[in-house]
């Protein structure tokens, strides 16, 4: 009803506005309790939610600050050294506080805005149908968004990897440099970035969990006594296990498991140890020089890929090897030497 008055319109009479004036106020006394309990009905329900999701996020917080209590209770000490990074539990528990105040907060607001239409007494079956279909639409449209948000949200959650864990994902391997929800990011071994999508990885090989393998294949010739080989390998080792910072990074007696390879110029004794994760290389370095350096003490030849020198041993010759084979032009009187021969030259030859 438009308020401007018209002006081919015949005028209102007191009577016929005090009818109107009437018939509005009996209709906003009839419609003003439903009104306040409507509008009561969804204060009620933007107050709940709102408190909800403040007590959730508190709770959540509250969660994550005593996960980042525990991690730095334990950082400093051997344990927190070797089996946990204090700054990557802080960042995984930040992770997963994310999304579960970002889920909270979904379903929180979510319900009380549906509970609100509701209320309004707005039909939400086409709304819910609606919505139904585009998420399917979008769940087949963006298939790998998905895919790749919820691996990630269990690779976290499951605590697969971290930053600055040394990994082989099959397509990719290097160092976790972050850890996203739909990327990870890892720095390869010539300093590259690989982007790594979290539904990609079908298996991961992390090499920065529980210990390493050292393993060092020593060469010798089989002429050598394998008891005093094993004595020198163990005596080496021992010292090794005592110097810093080697006896930290061994997490066990360097062990000689024996031999692996008999030759006929060599055979390969083998030998391991426990280290701390990412330390292998370098321990198996070091082995290799503390035993070389023994080896060289105790005159004992590392041997293989090299040839042999001057005052070891020489392999057995055939004195026949330097004989040339007998050649018939030796005899005179051979088809061979014959033909060979020149011709002698006619005596009666015409003029």
């Amino acid at each position: 009803m438009s308020l401007a008055a018209d002006p081919s319109a015949p005028p209102v009479s007191l009577d016929e506005a005090a009818e109107r004036a009437n018939n509005a106020a009996g209709w906003v006394e009839q419609n003003w309790s439903t009104w306040l309990s409507v509008g009561l009905r969804i204060l009620l329900i933007v107050v709940i939610a709102v408190l909800l999701r403040i007590a959730v996020r508190r709770a959540l917080t509250k969660l994550i600050e005593r996960m980042n209590r525990s991690a730095q209770a334990v950082e400093g000490t051997a344990l927190g050294g070797l089996l946990v990074n204090a700054e990557r539990r802080r960042q995984r528990s930040e992770a997963i506080g994310s999304v579960l105040r970002s889920v909270a907060s979904f379903v929180i607001l979510g319900t009380a805005g549906l509970m609100i239409l509701g209320a309004l007494n707005i039909n939400l079956a086409p709304l819910l149908a609606s919505a139904g279909v585009a998420g399917v639409a979008l769940g087949f449209g963006a298939r790998n968004l998905v895919t790749d948000f919820l691996s990630g949200v269990f690779m976290i959650l499951e605590d697969q990897y971290g930053v600055g864990d040394s990994v082989d994902a099959g397509v990719a391997s290097g160092e976790v440099i972050e850890v996203g929800l739909r990327v990870t990011k890892l720095r390869g071994d010539n300093g590259e970035i690989w982007y790594v999508r979290n539904g990609e990885v079908k298996r991961v090989g992390n090499l920065s969990q529980g210990w390493a393998t050292a393993s060092v294949a020593v060469n010798v010739r089989p002429t050598e006594d394998l008891d005093r080989v094993r004595k020198i390998i163990e005596e080496a080792s021992s010292t090794m296990t005592e110097d810093e910072p080697w006896n930290e990074r061994l997490w066990g007696p360097v062990e000689v498991l024996g031999l692996t390879e008999v030759l006929l110029d060599q055979m390969t004794v083998s030998v391991s140890a426990k280290t701390m994760p990412g330390k292998a290389l370098g321990v198996e370095r070091e082995l290799r020089w503390r035993i070389k350096r023994a080896f060289d003490a105790a005159g004992i030849r590392i041997v293989g890929g090299l040839p042999l020198q001057a005052g070891d041993e020489q392999p057995v010759k055939d004195p026949t090897a330097t004989i040339a084979a007998p050649s018939a032009y030796a005899s005179a009187t051979s088809p061979q030497s014959v033909a060979a021969s020149p011709l002698a030259p006619a005596s009666n030859l015409s003029k």
